[in-house]
């Protein structure tokens, strides 16, 4: 898996519940987006960057006057 990606294991540490009810709730509630996989729910540094309203520098648009 990529370094980006945040499983059940690391959400649990990073929310300190231990219940996947419980993460799921959590993150759910700060906004951020998360997959409900087999072995519990995972998201990414992205996503919960989006959620705390940060953008990721790849989604910058210029216009065609740089051209």
């Amino acid at each position: 898996m990529s370094s980006n990606v945040l499983i059940f294991a690391d959400l649990q540490r990073i929310t300190g519940y231990q219940r996947r009810s419980d993460v799921e709730r959590s993150l759910i509630a700060q906004g951020v987006r998360l997959f409900r996989g087999r072995t519990g729910p995972w998201t990414t540094l992205d996503l919960i960057n989006q959620a705390a309203g940060l953008n990721p520098a790849s989604n910058d648009r210029y216009e065609a006057d740089i051209l």
